[in-house]
C-alpha cells in the first residue's frame, strides 16, 4: 500500500504518459488490487481473522461519520474561502490557530487547503515567496505561513477523536474489543486540553511569531 501510495504519484504517472484515461487511476487499481488478494489469501472465516478479531464495523463506523463531516465541512470551506480575506488573519500565528481549530473538528486536508489559498497573495515583511513546491500550480505562499498552516494541520487532529480519521478508527477498533475509553468530550476535555494546549503554545513561540 506505501509502495503505491509513494510511488504511484500524479506526477509520475504523468511522466509515464498515463496521466488520461483509465490508467490515470492506476494507484486505486493497485490498491484495490492489493485489498482483493488480501481477501483471497486469507478469507474472513479464516483462522487468523478470527484471532485477530477482525471485523469491518470499525472502518465502516468511521467512513459513515466522515462522509456526514466531510457534506457538512464544504458549505463553511466555501464560505471561508470567499470571506477568509475579511477575518484579518494574516500572520503565521493566527494561521496555525485557525488551520489547528478547523482541523480539530473536520478533516485536515481540505482545512489545509482552504487556509493555503487564503495565504496566497499575503506578504509578510522579510517573508521567502514561493518557497518548496514549485512544481504544485499556483502555489505562493511564504514560508512562514506554509509552516504554520501545515503545523495546524497536522498537530491539531489530535484534539479530538473525529479531528483525524486514524484517531476515531482506535477508538471503534477499543471499544469493540471491549476496552474502556474515554468519551468525545472527556477526551478533549481531561487529555487533549490540559497536556496539548501548552505544546501548540510552546509551538508557536518557537515557529509561529
Amino acid at each position: 500500500m506505501l509502495a503505491a501510495i509513494i510511488l504511484l504519484t500524479p506526477q509520475r504517472l504523468e511522466q509515464w504518459g498515463f496521466s488520461h484515461g483509465p490508467l490515470m487511476f492506476l494507484r486505486e487499481y493497485a490498491m484495490l488490487a492489493m485489498a482483493g488478494l488480501s481477501l483471497l489469501t486469507t478469507p474472513l472465516s479464516s483462522d487468523i481473522r478470527k484471532e485477530n478479531n477482525f471485523s469491518f464495523s470499525p472502518i465502516l463506523e468511521v467512513a459513515f461519520l466522515f462522509i456526514g463531516i466531510f457534506i457538512a465541512m464544504v458549505p463553511a470551506l466555501h464560505i471561508l474561502k470567499i470571506h477568509g480575506s475579511d477575518l484579518g488573519v494574516t500572520q503565521p500565528w493566527q494561521f496555525f490557530w485557525g488551520t489547528g481549530m478547523l482541523s480539530s473538528f473536520l478533516d485536515n486536508a481540505p482545512t489545509y487547503l482552504t487556509f493555503l489559498s487564503m495565504a496566497q497573495g499575503i506578504t509578510l515583511g522579510g517573508a521567502t515567496e514561493c518557497p518548496l513546491v514549485p512544481d504544485v500550480s499556483g502555489v505562493c505562499v511564504p514560508v512562514e505561513l506554509l509552516t504554520a498552516i501545515s503545523l495546524g494541520a497536522v498537530f491539531m487532529g489530535a484534539m479530538t477523536y473525529i479531528g483525524n480519521g486514524p484517531n476515531f478508527m482506535v477508538k471503534a477498533i477499543a471499544a469493540e474489543w471491549g476496552y474502556k475509553t474515554p468519551d468525545f468530550f472527556s477526551y478533549t476535555l481531561r487529555y487533549a486540553l490540559p497536556i496539548l494546549i501548552p505544546v501548540f503554545i510552546v509551538i508557536t513561540l518557537l515557529f509561529t511569531l
